[in-house]
């Protein structure tokens, strides 16, 4: 007997793991059909009946699905008793229980046996379900997980096996109909087999022959269930109906009332609100708000921003009001308050990661800085403790963090409304009690109306809740936009958020996507949240009562240091009665006079005149526990071998940094001023970033959580917001806007705001933009008023532009607070960090209150480091690069050649250029030059060279000014300079000097009106004529916008002359640490060992006798390619490698290898990426081929040696001893070396750049050097803007590595093919008569030399704009070819000294051994040196083959020449 059933449902269980004596998870049963059939099909019984509610009634989302409301059901519904005796009965006659999905009817019904004590057979009854993989697999609906065929639903079934869809879904008895129909139709096409029915072999042959025709329904009549709960609801309605809404007496009520959104979503709330911060607070402002709520889901980023957003209205308003009073007026503006909220996932156990559960949203707003702080405490356990696909908290968290709380009860998806839709009245009625009794008056009952029918069910009973239980309720909108016209733009965020594409309809399950129901989630004014909820004016008087109990707070305070642990000694008692820093000053003089006295020995009055002044100043701002703290874990770090930096930025101009060896560069020696750093009159907080080298970094950082705990430090967060290109590439792919559309609108973008692109005047535009920046711009507005998807994309974009679209960690900022930090900000977590992240990001932590500290991963530090280790490995000479000698003439000659390539902040070409014709001789010219070698002053370093060499005049204004500017010729380069001279020519003190430089370097114009009267007059005291001072303060305004800070520039030229004296007393050994350093990047690795090359230095590919894990230097002054750069090698590999080979001694051959290394550590991929990379070429019996030779088996020679290396470690690994008690040698013979031809070059070639993603041994291209010549460009062209050569001819050399041929949906050929050439790579297509003409030099390993013409795009036939330029395929020519075809003369140049009789006769000689067959013009051009002319000589006679050959023989006999 089969029973087949089906049930409808309050709605779905929580969990569908639980088990069914759970019963606060199964939802209940409101309606269920059986019928009960005999083994041949034949129905015997079969009966339906709606269930009556008891203690619950039926959620309206359940409702909606199967029409059942709680009225139908208690109207004609029967006990459920009554029901399961009826069912119990049936279940005693069937042997299977059948259905579509039973698994879910099974545990609903057996929840309701369990909950009425029951017994039952249901749940040991086999299951015989139509909704499985196999019936997956035979409907193949696309859209399952992991990439396979979904689950059919019942509709799609029946639609499969009749070819029609069944009339009414969620209908337990038209269901049980379907799903009868479609059973016996999978038993009649033997879909079940007699096994899965428990059957004789031959019943499925019995069965087809009782029905030979596809299974009919019986043909029962189904109840429309949502007519008839229609029906009653009318009937309810005209019973209710009556009372009359007075309308005109509730407006008038609501006139005077104040309204404030208090459910405010910002782009803080990722990726799901397009409202900035600042937005928010203009539009509650211009709305005449009296207050405006915070409410991101999840976080609370936001806060400072919106808190001092909010400050900063209030206190323009104030203003503009005081302003109004005065004049007689009224005031205009309304004084915002914020209110700090947040919308948190509540969910059941937040600690409980084994299941999803994202809770309930539920807003929390702060009344005062204590609820603030709750509310961050709140916030930080939801990340730190509770994330789980999203950031959570539970009730024990609320309970213990509710003091100085205000509670709404949330939208739809809060606890309360959620209930009422999904779970039940009663539940929901539960849940609001809990909230109650936790909050009492501060719960307030949230209605919404966004024109929604689930809403208006959810508020019919929450006003029911609120009447019974006095609870107020407030009118909300949840916003997530500011207005009505960005609801599309705010939908296409959500579909940025989700991968999705707008036309994905709205919905849920697959398919379907996310989405807002309509388009009212905008910030709506008074007057549209008044009319809403005319019916309900005490929900909108309510809010002010909430605005009432907020006490606005501020968010900035001052930094507050940790506590420094001093010695005994240096404790002051006065520190204990009035928290002063007397104990921290104390130990700080006595730590820096220490110092003091190792930098500079007898200590002069100039120098303990600054010592004092710079401690005084330190001690009247506050601040000596920050350079306790900065020393302390300095000195750890030079303790744990963590190079240190020489300082950066103003800090460098610190004594009591200097002698503290925070710094390492003289601020007295270089004239580096304190009050840079620190300034005694305007205090604020000091700034030291240092710098580690990159590997030591987390050291320190560890040393610094240890020494103050992980619950004090933590790191800053970033926010990765939608740039303007990014914003445009967004919208494009979510409105599925071709690829090549979305890229040319992007190109059409300069480095310029969207905003700005649309609100600057065309004027303004023009002075920030160049002219054919412009042009794309007006390309792009022109775009953007048509009505093409591409204008569509590009007016959504500009709404989208500056959300934040994900959270990440700041490179270097650590924060240390004194205390746990959750006690000051609100903290989350990152995937790549153990430590915490602030929510508040670098713009505000300080104004927070929070000490940041930048410590910096610095490469070259790094690099340094490394060629001090191979230098001491390789020579035995320990190198101290701090005191490597200012006056090093190798360093300068190095420099004075313009080989700075790998020199630190001095490798670039135009630097280089500028190094030669500078020739820096002393320290000072390198400062300067690092200084000037930046947009702006660039402009004046040609004078600066002029001006070193004598060839244009140094002047100064005034005499006085030579004593400063005498080291930079007479140009003002430095920010010191200026603040030097205002002292020593007007008497500025220290502080003055210090604003006066900022104020010129920040334009600050009202300072500089203040200040100029006053230089003017007190350096016109002095003697000064005062348009020679007028001259200056003019120069200066200028100079100083662009003047550099000189701290900064010597510590930095300082660490670059320290890579430089390396390069030029140790070239191997610093390339090979530059190498190194740049092992990730195996395009800067090429770069580098091209540049090796060109010095002179050779590089070999890796060995596994010479090469260790980074790339160093062998006994012959070789670098040797590092193996660790070797794809599939790995650190333990190498690592075991080496180890061996140190204990004992050289490898052999393979099999020395394979017997001596662990090859547990060191497997068949590292092994085979030294084959292939030639770390084994060194073993004389093998080369690379035979490795890869298989034997009858299909067994390499590879894979022989590696089994043959794993029997023998087992044999010495297993101790066998023979019966005389000796160890017993088993010895296995070595596999055969298989014979082979060595591979070809470009296969050798290809196989080392597939494990090192480079070539090593030698580049294709590099037989082609002088075939090159004739190019015009490289492949690097094609990769930035490549507008810049649309008209041009261009040709170049290239080999091509890949090549697909394809045909069209016309019929016509067409490729696409990748090229090669030094520096990069590149996909080209070719068509049409191109693709005809040239496709047979189309395949791999080819040397071409292409000529191309690069043409305009076309123009778009409706907007006329133009599209990306097309390439035109003109020529191929095989690079073997080019000499011939492109190389007509030769020419031999001469000096006159030259042309002797024996030196003609040896040339004459050599030229003739290419006479035959040549092709080439042969000529002489003869130099005079000392009268300086020159004479070109055609040879009239002889013709010249070019080739390889007559170059290479050219260069070995040092013969010059040129081509054409």
């Amino acid at each position: 007997m089969y029973l087949i059933f089906d049930t409808e449902t309050t709605g779905l269980p929580k969990n569908f793991k639980a088990p069914i004596t759970d019963t606060d998870n199964w939802p209940r049963c409101i309606q269920i059909a059986w019928q009960l059939h005999d083994s041949l099909g034949k129905v015997i019984e079969h009966d339906d009946f709606l269930i009556t509610p008891e203690g619950f009634n039926i959620p309206f989302d359940a409702e909606r699905i199967h029409g059942i409301s709680t009225s139908l059901a208690k109207e004609q519904g029967i006990v459920l008793s009554t029901m399961l005796e009826k069912f119990q009965k049936v279940l005693e006659k069937a042997s299977f229980v059948v259905g579509q999905n039973v698994g879910f009817d099974v545990n609903i019904m057996g929840c309701e046996f369990h909950r009425l004590g029951i017994e039952s057979n249901l749940t040991t009854l086999p299951v015989l379900d139509t909704c499985t993989e196999v019936t997956a697999q035979l409907c193949q609906i696309p859209g399952g997980r992991g990439g396979k065929f979904k689950l059919p639903t019942l509709t799609e079934l029946h639609e499969y096996l009749f070819g029609e869809a069944f009339g009414e879904a969620h209908n337990a008895t038209a269901d049980v109909e379907a799903t009868t129909r479609c059973f016996f139709e999978l038993v009649r096409k033997q879909v079940f087999s007699a096994e899965d029915l428990q059957a004789e072999s031959n019943y499925l042959e019995t069965f087809n022959k009782a029905n030979p025709t596809t299974t009919k329904v019986i043909g029962l009549k189904h109840l429309n269930l949502k007519k008839e709960s229609e029906k009653i609801r009318k009937r309810e309605e005209a019973k209710e109906s009556g009372a009359i809404l007075d309308v005109t007496k509730n407006t008038e009520i609501l006139k005077e009332a104040s309204f404030v959104h208090l459910h405010n979503h910002t782009q803080y709330s990722v990726l799901q609100s397009t409202i900035q911060v600042a937005g928010l607070v203009k539009a509650a402002a211009d709305a005449k708000m009296p207050g405006v709520a915070l409410t991101d889901t999840g976080n609370m980023m936001a806060a400072f921003h919106f808190v001092t957003a909010v400050a900063n209205h209030n206190k323009a308003a104030k203003l503009t009001n005081d302003k109004a009073i005065e004049n007689g007026g009224m005031p205009t503006e309304v004084i915002v308050k914020p209110i700090v909220g947040c919308e948190f996932h509540v969910c059941e156990d937040h600690t409980d990661k084994t299941r999803k559960d994202n809770g309930y949203q539920i807003v929390l707003l702060a009344k005062n800085k204590k609820g603030y702080h709750n509310l961050a405490k709140m916030s930080s356990i939801a990340f730190v403790d509770g994330f789980y696909y999203v950031p959570r908290i539970d009730k024990k968290v609320i309970a213990q963090y509710k003091e100085d709380i205000i509670v709404l009860t949330g939208n739809t998806y809060g606890e309360v409304p959620s209930k009422i839709l999904n779970v039940g009245e009663h539940q929901a009625e539960e849940a609001l009690l809990w909230w109650k009794e936790q909050f009492g008056d501060d719960l307030y009952i949230e209605l919404m109306r966004h024109g929604q029918e689930d809403e208006n069910q959810i508020n019919k009973v929450l006003l029911q809740f609120a009447k019974k239980y006095f609870i107020k309720t407030v009118a909300t909108n949840n916003t997530f936009y500011l207005d009505k016209e960005d609801a599309n733009a705010h939908d296409i965020l959500l579909c940025v958020k989700d991968g999705e594409k707008q036309a994905t309809p709205i919905g849920r399950g697959r398919g379907y996507r996310y989405g807002l129901p309509n388009s009212e989630y905008y910030f709506k004014s008074n007057e549209e949240m008044k009319e809403l909820f005319v019916d309900v004016p005490e929900a909108i008087l309510n809010i002010q009562e909430i605005v009432d109990k907020i006490t606005p707070f501020e968010l900035a305070r001052d930094v507050l240091l940790p506590a420094f642990d001093i010695g005994e000694e240096f404790k002051d008692a006065k520190d204990l009665e009035d928290g002063g820093k007397r104990g921290e000053n104390n130990y700080l003089r006595h730590i820096t006079y220490r110092g003091a006295k190792e930098r500079y020995g007898e200590l002069s009055a100039s120098i303990t005149e600054r010592l004092d002044f710079e401690l005084d100043v330190i001690a009247k701002t506050g601040y000596p526990g920050y350079f306790l703290i900065v020393e302390d874990f300095i000195r750890a770090a030079r303790d744990m071998d963590v190079s240190v930096g020489p300082g950066r930025g103003s800090a460098a101009g610190s004594v009591v940094a200097y002698c503290l060896k925070i710094t390492n560069i003289d601020p007295i020696k270089y004239d580096l001023l304190f009050e840079r750093f620190l300034n005694p009159e305007r205090v604020s907080m000091p700034d030291i970033d240092i710098d580690f080298d990159d590997e030591g970094r987390s050291k320190v950082m560890d040393y610094v959580i240890e020494k103050y705990g992980a619950n004090q430090v933590a790191q800053i967060i970033t926010y990765g917001t939608m740039a303007a290109k990014s914003s445009i590439r967004d919208t494009a792919r979510v409105l599925d806007l071709p690829l090549y559309e979305a890229d040319r609108i992007a190109k059409l973008v300069p480095g310029m705001k969207l905003k700005k692109i649309f609100s600057l005047e065309e004027k303004e535009l023009k002075e920030k933009l160049r002219s054919e920046e412009i042009e794309l711009v007006n390309e792009l507005k022109e775009i953007s008023r048509g009505s093409t998807p591409g204008a569509e994309t590009i007016n959504k974009a500009r709404v989208l532009e500056g959300s934040v679209r994900n959270t990440g960690i700041h490179a270097c900022g650590v924060i240390i607070t004194p205390d746990d930090i959750t006690k000051f900000v609100p903290v989350s977590v990152a995937k790549d960090s153990d430590m915490y992240v602030t929510q508040f990001d670098n713009s505000v932590v300080e104004s927070a209150g929070l000490l940041k500290m930048d410590f910096l991963g610095l490469k070259t530090l790094t690099l340094i480091k490394h060629t001090v280790k191979i230098v001491k490995a390789r020579h035995g000479v320990v190198l101290d690069p701090e005191n490597f000698p200012l006056d090093d003439v190798k360093t300068y000659e190095l420099f004075q050649r313009g080989e700075t390539v790998g020199i630190f902040q001095y490798e670039s070409p135009g630097m280089q250029k500028y190094m030669k014709e500078l020739k820096p001789t002393v320290f000072a010219d390198l400062i300067a030059m690092n200084a000037l070698y930046r947009p702006g002053p660039i402009e004046y370093i040609p004078s600066f060279i002029n001006r070193k060499h004598g060839h244009e005049d140094i002047e100064y204004d005034l005499d006085a000014m030579e004593e400063y500017l005498e080291e930079t010729y007479g140009i003002t380069v430095y920010q010191e300079q200026v603040m030097l001279l205002s002292q020593k020519l007007a008497d500025f003190t220290k502080g003055e000097a210090d604003v006066l430089r900022k104020a010129m370097g920040k334009k600050q114009i009202a300072v500089l009106a203040k200040m100029k009267p006053k230089f003017i007059q007190q350096a016109g005291a002095k003697g000064h004529a005062e348009e020679k001072l007028e001259k200056i303060w003019t120069d200066w305004e200028a100079f100083a916008s662009y003047a550099f800070n000189k701290s900064h520039s010597t510590c930095y030229a300082w660490i670059a002359y320290q890579t430089a004296y390396l390069k030029a007393h140790y070239p191997a050994e610093y390339m090979a640490a530059v190498l190194s350093n740049n092992m990730n990047d195996i395009k800067q690795v090429a770069f580098f060992m091209e540049e090796c090359k060109r010095g002179g230095l050779t590089v070999l590919g890796p060995d596994v006798n010479e090469s260790y894990l980074k790339f160093s230097v062998n006994e012959q002054g070789a670098i040797r390619f590092g193996m660790g750069a070797i794809k599939g090698v790995g650190g333990a590999a190498v690592e075991e490698i080496i180890r061996e080979r140190k204990e004992n001694g050289w490898y052999s051959s393979i099999f020395d290898v394979v017997k001596r290394v662990d090859l547990r550590l060191t497997g068949k991929k590292a092994i085979e990426g030294l084959i292939l990379a030639g770390g084994f070429d060194s073993f004389t019996k093998t080369h690379r081929a035979q490795y890869y030779i298989t034997d009858e088996k299909g067994t390499n020679f590879l894979e022989k040696t590696l089994k043959f290396g794993h029997k023998y470690q087992d044999s010495q690994n297993s101790s066998q001893v023979s019966l005389f008690g000796e160890a017993s040698e088993i010895t296995f013979p070595e596999p055969e070396i298989p014979s082979c031809e060595k591979w070809g070059t470009m296969e050798l070639l290809a196989k080392e750049k597939e494990v090192t993603g480079m070539y090593i041994s030698a580049h294709p291209l590099d037989d082609f050097n002088n075939e090159l010549k004739f190019c015009n460009v490289g492949l690097a062209a094609f990769k930035g803007d490549v507008n810049k050569y649309v008209g041009h001819k261009l040709s170049f050399g290239v080999i091509l590595t890949s090549v697909e041929h394809r045909v069209s949906k016309m019929g016509k050929g067409w490729a696409t093919f990748v090229v090669e050439d030094y520096g990069d790579s590149h996909e080209f297509r070719i068509f049409g008569k191109e693709y005809m003409q040239f496709r047979h030099f189309l395949a791999p390993n080819s040397f071409l030399y292409v000529n191309a013409i690069l043409q305009p795009g076309w123009a778009n036939k409706d907007t006329g704009v133009v599209g990306e330029p097309r390439l035109k395929f003109t020529n191929f020519t095989l690079l073997h070819d080019v000499l011939d075809d492109k190389c007509e003369k030769i020419t031999i140049l001469l000096n006159t000294e030259e042309v002797t009789k024996n030196y003609i006769q040896n040339l004459h000689a050599i030229l003739k051994e290419f006479e035959i067959s040549g092709k080439q013009k042969l000529a002489f051009s003869i130099t005079e040196r000392k009268e300086k002319f020159e004479i070109t000589l055609p040879s009239r006679t002889m013709k010249i083959k070019v080739s390889s050959e007559f170059f290479q023989r050219m260069e070995t006999e040092n013969i010059r020449f040129k081509m054409n």
